[in-house]
């Protein structure tokens, strides 16, 4: 599997969002987001299931196993 940590960053970026906005929604702190982003750590499930929700795409998408940016129906 391909390192999805930049798809993290290019979707937040793609919406022109701080890490810290993102960090807010998710209920945690900007320097633990940014480890995700950088690949210092894994992203959890239900959080990688949080942001598919709100980038409205697929943990499938975010992960690389597919370059389809719609969410599956």
């Amino acid at each position: 599997m391909d390192n999805y940590y930049p798809r993290l960053r290019d979707l937040r970026e793609d919406r022109d969002l701080t890490q810290t906005q993102v960090a807010d929604f998710l209920g945690m702190k900007q320097p633990q987001y940014c480890r995700y982003e950088k690949g210092l750590r894994d992203v959890p499930t239900d959080v990688l299931i949080r942001l598919a929700r709100y980038y409205g795409t697929s943990t499938d998408y975010i992960l690389g196993l597919t370059n389809n940016l719609s969410p599956y129906r």
